[in-house]
């Protein structure tokens, strides 16, 4: 069970603050945040629950908060994933650190089209079941 400064407890307050806050303003149900954030019932249930031990895939937390309006940058601040929060500082944030965060930055870009985004999405998704390949 998450403790109340868990990441787990953490996140399920964020999680619990935005569906509120679209249930208020959107007249969202659960299955409506379902189907517009791509993040399954069960999923959204336990991310509400904090019963969760590996952190929620990036993918689904990006389209939660992009499908809601909110920066993805809270969630990590919720998940206290370090060098994902605004202000953090590594020591030296890696190559794959600052190609995390230009894709992020385009997720969250008001500016960036839905469709876009929504390529971005896909080739995520894609690379993410991809098989991982053995280094010689």
């Amino acid at each position: 069970m998450a403790t109340d400064d868990s990441p787990q407890a953490a996140f399920a307050r964020f999680v619990r603050r935005a569906v509120d806050d679209a249930k208020n303003a959107r007249g969202w149900t659960v299955n409506d945040l379902a189907s517009e954030t791509g993040v399954g019932r069960s999923t959204l249930f336990r991310w509400l629950a904090g019963d969760w031990h590996d952190y929620p895939e990036l993918a689904k937390v990006q389209n939660f908060c992009a499908a809601l309006d909110v920066p993805v940058s809270a969630a990590f601040r919720a998940l206290n994933m370090p060098g994902r929060t605004p202000g953090a500082t590594t020591a030296r944030p890696s190559r794959v650190d600052k190609d995390l965060q230009v894709i992020l930055d385009r997720l969250t870009d008001p500016t960036v089209s839905t469709a876009e985004k929504r390529h971005i999405r896909e080739a995520l998704r894609r690379l993410a079941t991809r098989p991982i390949r053995k280094s010689a």
